[in-house]
């Protein structure tokens, strides 16, 4: 079986997803749409598909198994509606919507229409994440104590002129946190498991013209007892970019991860395996990550590997890793990260 996807919304991330359907293995790109009918044509053109200007017409396409948004984050729900409703599979770019409220409605409808939904956290998916969360599991690291996630990224005011729905409450859902930051946050989560409560502070320091955060700090109290710290910016000027990194240390062990290579690999009980992945995974560059600096920077293999396991799913009639209620998780954590802040940094509880 080929699974048959058509994008909807054809700006920038669009092509991240274009190209990695095209790298997965039984998968095919055959629709995309777009309110402007010479972008869909000319990106139609490049990957060998139909354009389309109307939903209702682009559903209707003959073959078609499944959509993919990547719509500004606040337009999700209409289109993740409408194609569940016709009974198509959904894949939906990050965040899966703005808001909870708005995501329960998207997972809600896919289960009523009995199709697939699944969002886009490629770094879930990374050979140093599994690595990782192995050592977790294996209690390597004794008492976990803390557990932080640090992403201070630079976008330009340039970047965010460039949408208007880039920088706003309701088509961005937030700032540096819900637009940047939320791949390190899901994995943050994906990695130590849920986060009780916050405290949090944000501000507007390196940009104008915007209504959302391009800094923010938030401490976190995990369910199993370990703190942690949350720091997001999209005002960390870097020509080359910092990498995303998340620490973690325990009783027994600590572990930095800077996009997929370490900085740290340290353990009490070392063992052989421990030097081969220094050897192959420890990172000698100074080199930012993808994306840190230059949003057009992302490698799009990250997404195919997303993209394979939400194939596998579809194929095998199972569950993808990241299903809605997975994706719902970072969006639910940062509208805490949101409230708190608004409250002048007073503890919120995660729900």
């Amino acid at each position: 079986m080929t699974v048959k996807f058509g994008i909807i919304g054809l700006g920038m991330i669009s092509r991240f997803h274009a190209q990695a359907i095209a790298a997965t293995p039984r998968a095919e790109l055959i629709a995309v749409l777009s309110r402007d009918l010479a972008k869909a044509k000319r990106f139609a053109d490049e990957f060998h598909a139909v354009p389309y200007t109307n939903l209702d017409e682009f559903l209707d396409h003959v073959g078609l198994d499944a959509i993919s948004i990547c719509t500004p984050s606040g337009n999700h729900l209409e289109p993740c509606t409408a194609g569940a409703k016709a009974g198509k599979h959904v894949v939906c770019e990050k965040p899966l919507e703005i808001n909870t409220s708005r995501i329960d409605q998207m997972i809600s409808i896919c289960k009523k229409s009995d199709v697939l939904l699944s969002g886009i956290f490629p770094r879930r998916f990374n050979p140093a994440t599994r690595i990782l969360k192995d050592a977790i599991n294996d209690k390597r690291f004794g008492e976990v104590n803390m557990a932080d996630a640090y992403i201070k990224w630079w976008r330009s005011q340039d970047y965010y002129d460039s949408g208007d729905w880039r920088g706003t409450w309701n088509l961005d859902g937030g700032g540096a946190l819900m637009n940047q930051s939320i791949h390190t946050i899901d994995l943050l989560l994906y990695l130590m498991g849920p986060i009780k409560n916050v405290r949090a502070e944000t501000r507007l320091r390196g940009h104008t013209a915007i209504e959302v955060e391009d800094t923010a700090v938030a401490l976190c109290e995990f369910e199993g007892g370990a703190l942690g710290v949350i720091q997001g910016s999209t005002a960390s000027w870097s020509k080359t970019g910092h990498s995303a990194e998340i620490q973690i240390t325990g009783s027994r062990g600590s572990v930095f991860m800077a996009d997929d290579n370490f900085k740290v690999w340290e353990f009490d009980n070392e063992t052989e395996a421990d030097e081969i992945i220094r050897k192959e995974f420890m990172d000698q560059s100074s080199r930012g990550g993808a994306g840190a600096a230059d949003p057009s920077a992302i490698d799009f293999s990250w997404h195919t590997r997303n993209y394979e396991d939400i194939v596998a799913a579809i194929v095998n009639k199972g569950k993808p890793k990241i299903t809605g209620e997975e994706a719902r998780r970072a969006v639910a954590l940062i509208a805490a990260i949101y409230e708190s802040a608004a409250s002048g940094g007073k503890r919120v509880e995660v729900s």
